[in-house]
């Protein structure tokens, strides 16, 4: 009796153990992972299509497959409209049985999207929003957020102007969730430090002209007008304060510029601007072999979210395979397990809010003496910790 006691515990262990191994790996037979940005618009250059090259490219570096299975890669525009975007990945989600979301930029598109994303119990892998309400007002189990964010902005610049004396402030703001989280987490670097805000003004997504905010900044005295924009935006703000005279009575301080918004200003406009960035091309050997791969196949040097696109889809998919699953839950557990190393990711770990907390750069633009080609455009200043940079984990947001 003994005998056939054990002989039924063996068999019903082999049978849990093979309904296991069925419940593992991958589901529908494919990992599918959709890259969503826009493509056309004021933020096209900072992800865009330069984001779908940089997930190809992880997938091909990967080996194309993960436990046996294709990797398969889908992307559209989502026009910076945050129903274009949530309704695309909805038709992802029941259509095409789309595991995780990359790219995702315009702030206001990634909030109705991980809503979308956490329902589904989907992975959003956040590689160019700046706000930072995606680890804290907004968390969500399934989101990963990995690039930068608007915390790590304003420590990286804004401290050291006020620091250094720059205590009067006044914004240019991009009148949407990320431009209202950067000035909001910006003032609160600046009255901390002892400065003071004396104004701000908001400006639509796309605005062309700015003369009428860079006249009210000139009014305002300060001694710095914050650029709170990104992309097109940026540029043009920033081409209208020269035009202006506004960088000749105060500093025009950029809170988020990426690479190529830096490359399209004039040198004698912009040389000397401090900007923080999570990734310069011309750091290090590794991160010079990256870029130059990516400028070959894309035709330009990367953003620093096309940079991040790429290394938080090589952290995804390395979960998926020590996981051995592409369950949503194990790969999110697995991913906090493991800390990231690569040519973007220094001194990194993901924490249990999602957010990647990684070393940032404090740079400056250079003037057009001291550039040696067209792609040569800051100088690095100084490596802010990422402990330093980021805002603490919220308890409510801690999922483990």
């Amino acid at each position: 009796m003994k005998i056939m006691k054990k002989t039924v515990l063996a068999a019903a262990m082999s049978l849990a153990a093979a309904t296991g191994a069925q419940a593992a790996g991958v589901s529908d037979d494919v990992v599918k992972i959709g890259v969503l940005a826009d493509m056309g618009g004021v933020y096209a250059d900072i992800c865009g299509p330069g984001c779908v090259t940089a997930v190809e490219m992880a997938v091909e570096d990967f080996g194309g497959t993960v436990l046996g299975k294709p990797i398969e890669i889908v992307s559209a525009d989502d026009q910076n409209k945050p129903d274009v975007g949530s309704a695309k990945v909805r038709q992802w989600i029941e259509d095409e049985k789309v595991d995780a979301v990359n790219g995702l930029v315009a702030s206001s598109v990634t909030g109705a999207v991980t809503k979308v994303l956490t329902d589904a119990k989907k992975i959003a892998l956040i590689s160019t929003s700046a706000s930072h309400a995606f680890t804290t007002k907004a968390c969500s189990p399934y989101n990963v957020h990995w690039t930068y964010n608007v915390a790590a902005l304003a420590n990286g610049t804004v401290k050291p102007m006020v620091d250094a004396g720059k205590k009067k402030w006044f914004f240019i703001t991009a009148d949407y969730a990320f431009g209202h989280a950067l000035e909001g987490i910006a003032s609160k670097v600046i009255e901390t430090s002892g400065g003071e805000v004396v104004g701000a003004v908001r400006a639509p997504l796309g605005t062309t002209d700015f003369s009428s905010y860079v006249l009210q900044a000139q009014a305002s005295g300060a001694d710095v007008v914050g650029l709170a924009n990104a992309g097109a935006d940026f540029v043009n703000a920033l081409k209208t304060s020269a035009e202006f005279g506004l960088t000749e009575t105060a500093d025009v301080a950029g809170l988020l510029v990426f690479t190529h918004n830096a490359k399209a200003l004039d040198p004698a406009i912009a040389a000397g601007m401090k900007a923080t960035t999570g990734f310069y091309w011309d750091m290090d050997d590794q991160t010079r072999e990256w870029s130059a791969r990516f400028k070959e196949r894309h035709g330009s040097i990367p953003a620093m979210g096309q940079a991040g696109a790429y290394s938080m889809t090589m952290h995804y998919l390395n979960a998926i395979k020590a996981a051995g699953t592409d369950d949503a839950d194990a790969v999110m557990k697995q991913m906090k397990q493991t800390k990231p190393n690569d040519f973007f990711a220094r001194n990194a770990y993901l924490r249990n809010d999602g957010r990647m907390v990684h070393d940032m750069l404090l740079v400056s633009i250079k003037d057009a003496a001291s550039r040696k080609s067209d792609d040569d455009i800051y100088n690095i200043e100084a490596t802010i910790p990422g402990d330093v940079a980021f805002n603490p984990m919220l308890p409510a947001c801690d999922f483990k």
